[in-house]
């Protein structure tokens, strides 16, 4: 499985601008396994749930603030890659565009 970071270099939505691109990934997304859909939603609470200890933490000790907002600055790649990788096998390919 490729990890992609960007939905720039998904092969099957190259050539396509930003909008459309968020579109087709959101649709793949949303055919998903049930267990693939669980493993996101696991990888999502371990990035969470990190962030909600060190906000408890911040009456004793105020840099775990600081700490979770790096938690969770950290959500977007750790998460989004992944996500991206499980979508892609779900596109469909781009549609050619005619030579007119």
């Amino acid at each position: 499985m490729n990890f992609y970071f960007s939905t720039r270099h998904i092969p099957a939505l190259k050539g396509l601008p930003l909008a459309e691109r968020v579109k087709r990934l959101d649709q793949a997304a949303k055919k998903l396994t049930v267990p693939e859909k669980t493993l996101l939603n696991v990888l999502k609470l371990l990035v969470i749930v990190p962030v909600f200890v060190l906000i408890l933490q911040t009456a004793s000790n105020w840099t775990s603030l600081l700490w979770a907002l790096l938690v969770f600055l950290l959500y977007p790649l750790l998460v989004k890659p992944i996500q991206n990788s499980m979508s892609a096998k779900y596109l469909a390919p781009a549609p050619e565009k005619e030579n007119a």
